[in-house]
């Protein structure tokens, strides 16, 4: 089994975030505070410490490596950076010009910007203004048709891709003279800010999660179709991918390594897609172990029955087909998983370990060291 450890936090977690050392993690609870837990000495998550500002719930939380600052958006509209001072972290106003709720955030690869998704269907560029002390944006407006669901920085700290829920998929130059140097690889940093570099439709419905490979030469995104977008060389004449399957539609994704990407969303199970030599993309298999439920089991009555047929569509989305037995249970999460975070170290090349969270209040912790089937694509 790939989990490593299953850990109970609340009743739903939105979402959370690790600290550098990964001894810390901090998550929303599924209102409008950030609770931070330390693991303790016995192997225990104790909280330390409670973030409140917001007003509403807290849609995103990221934790930076280097800087060691945790930046929180909400829909409340309102972004917060938070610093630790001594035993309290203190929270830096971001200006954020929101007329709609904030869904996600993400710190750039150098951590001196941060992107804000939203519901006013624009994306919020954050940077640092040492004179007032306070975070302000730039905005990429008129861009997107619907709201922000997510928002993925390429290496090279310039390119942001962004899906929507107008089913689209978009890479924009976040270029801003002053904070960003020409230094940077490529040709996006003769771009200027909010520049569409590319628009790719192929979902025609809600698209979520998005993730760039390690390399920067190939980033995947999800779609509410049950299908996972593998696309490549990025710019003017991209190809791309699409690669189906028949399971529920994913939430997020992850690149494990050039050839493996993680996908988790309503099915409770990371799924995993392997590319073979030729770079065709294709589903592998589930990651986590599965305890097959006999469709021969009766119930006392065929009140019962059906009811427990009826309770399990609705919780764990099993199939009408008494025929096919339930995949959904004996997993690790038992509800919709809505995020997953590599647990990669300073030095480390491959990131074998990550974590995922969900509607069920779980944060599981996986390996895939242990897993031989999957070593000849990390």
């Amino acid at each position: 089994m790939a989990a490593v450890s299953v850990h109970q936090f609340a009743q739903c977690i939105t979402c959370h975030a690790w600290s550098p050392d990964h001894s810390m993690i901090a998550l929303c609870p599924n209102n409008n505070e950030v609770h931070i837990y330390r693991l303790s000495e016995d192997d225990k998550w104790e909280k330390i410490h409670v973030l409140q500002k917001h007003d509403q719930i807290v849609s995103g939380v990221d934790w930076s490596i280097s800087s060691n600052r945790i930046v929180t958006v909400s829909h409340d509209r309102n972004s917060y950076v938070w610093n630790q001072e001594t035993t309290e972290w203190v929270p830096t106003l971001v200006i954020l010009r929101l007329n709609r709720a904030a869904l996600c955030v993400q710190w750039s690869p150098k951590e001196n910007k941060f992107a804000v998704g939203s519901g006013a269907k624009t994306v919020c560029i954050c940077y640092y203004e040492q004179e007032n002390n306070w975070w302000v944006s730039k905005l990429i407006r008129k861009r997107h048709d619907s709201s922000v669901t997510s928002v993925a920085w390429h290496p090279n700290n310039i390119l942001l891709a962004t899906t929507s829920t107008d089913g689209k998929c978009r890479v924009f130059s976040t270029f801003i003279k002053g904070v960003d140097t020409r230094d940077s690889t490529g040709s996006s940093a003769d771009s200027k800010f909010g520049e569409q570099i590319m628009q790719i439709d192929l979902s025609f419905c809600w698209a979520f999660g998005i993730k760039w490979s390690p390399s920067g030469n190939t980033f995947a995104y999800v779609g509410h179709n049950s299908m996972i977008y593998f696309v490549d060389d990025v710019g003017p004449s991209p190809s791309a991918q699409s690669v189906a399957f028949r399971d529920l539609p994913l939430r997020d994704v992850l690149f494990i390594s050039e050839r493996m990407v993680i996908g988790v969303g309503f099915d409770c199970n990371p799924m995993v897609f392997t590319a073979d030599e030729r770079g065709l993309w294709s589903f592998l298999r589930f990651l986590d172990e599965r305890k097959i439920v006999s469709s021969s089991a009766r119930y006392g009555s065929q009140f019962s029955e059906t009811f427990g047929k009826f309770y399990s569509q609705s919780k764990y989305g099993t199939s009408n087909d008494t025929s096919e037995p339930s995949r959904r249970r004996g997993t690790a999460h038992e509800n919709c998983i809505n995020s997953i975070l590599t647990m990669k170290k300073a030095g480390d090349s491959i990131a074998t370990r990550f974590s995922t969270s969900g509607l069920d209040g779980k944060v599981v912790i996986w390996d895939l060291q242990s897993q031989k089937d999957l070593s000849e694509y990390l």
